[in-house]
C-alpha cells in the first residue's frame, strides 16, 4: 500500500526529475555523474520527506550543490568529458554550441558550478554563496575568472559571454 508521503515524493520526482537532471549535468558535464548527483540529492529528500515536503526542490538543489562540491574537492584533477547537452535547452548554431562545450568542459569543476548556478539556475551573487558555503566574494572573483577562462578559451564566445561579465 502507497502512503501519502510515499505518492508525494513520486508526484515531485515525476514532475521534477528532468529539471533536476538538466541541472546536474550542468554541474557535473558527465551524464553519469549528474545520475548518481541527482540520485543521492533523492535519497536524501526520501529520508527527510516529512520534514521537507512543502519545498522538496529547493531541498534537493541545495544537497545537489553540496555533493557536487564535495565530489570535485576528492576529484580535482580528473580529467572533464566533453559537454554535449543532451537533455539541455540547445543553442540554435551548433558550431557555437561546440565551441561553448568544449570551452566550458576546460573549466574547473568549481568554476563550471559557480556559472551554473549564476547564469543557468539565475541566482544572485549571496543566494550562490549560501548555496555552495562560499563567501560572496569568492563567488565573484571565480565568476570573473571563470568567464575570463572562457574568453581566453574561446574568443568567438564573446558575445554569449560579454565584454565586461
Amino acid at each position: 500500500m502507497i502512503t501519502d508521503d510515499e505518492a508525494g515524493f513520486d508526484a515531485f520526482v515525476t514532475a521534477r526529475g528532468a529539471a533536476l537532471s538538466r541541472t546536474a549535468y550542468l554541474l557535473t558535464g558527465d551524464h553519469h555523474l549528474a545520475q548518481d548527483l541527482v540520485q543521492a540529492a533523492l535519497l536524501q529528500a526520501a529520508k527527510h520527506w516529512r520534514r521537507i515536503h512543502t519545498s522538496p526542490e529547493a531541498y534537493v538543489r541545495r544537497a545537489m550543490y553540496h555533493q557536487n562540491i564535495s565530489w570535485w574537492r576528492r576529484r580535482k584533477l580528473v580529467e572533464t568529458p566533453l559537454l554535449s547537452h543532451d537533455g539541455a535547452a540547445r543553442l540554435a548554431d551548433a558550431d557555437l554550441r561546440l565551441t561553448l562545450d568544449e570551452a566550458l568542459a576546460r573549466l574547473t569543476a568549481k568554476q563550471r558550478t559557480v556559472l551554473v548556478l549564476r547564469f543557468y539556475e539565475d541566482l544572485t551573487e549571496v543566494e550562490t554563496a549560501r548555496a555552495l558555503g562560499i563567501t560572496a566574494g569568492t563567488v565573484k572573483s571565480t565568476t570573473r575568472q571563470a568567464l575570463s577562462r572562457l574568453r581566453t578559451l574561446a574568443p568567438e564566445l564573446a558575445e554569449l559571454i560579454g565584454a565586461d561579465a
